[in-house]
């Protein structure tokens, strides 16, 4: 199975490469995919790679769910 998550860039770096934060936790990606991203911007990685750009609305509700999950489905709806 593979998971892709939402992570926001916070600091673009030479080389294509960018750190992200998820959930509180950076990581240095490679954004060579995603072109005119700035400081702000949500993205889905996967494996160490930005996929694509996404809406920091629906980045949020996606690491909600996933907290949720990870809390054993407390608060979860039905």
């Amino acid at each position: 199975m593979c998971l892709a998550i939402p992570a926001e860039v916070t600091r673009l770096l030479p080389d294509e490469m960018a750190v992200v934060s998820i959930d509180g936790v950076s990581k240095e990606i490679s954004v060579a995919l995603i072109e005119d991203l700035a400081v702000g911007d949500y993205v889905i990685i996967h494996v160490g790679y930005a996929l694509t750009r996404i809406d920091p609305e629906e980045a949020r509700r996606t690491l909600e769910l996933l907290r949720e999950l990870s809390a054993g489905g407390q608060g979860a709806v039905p």
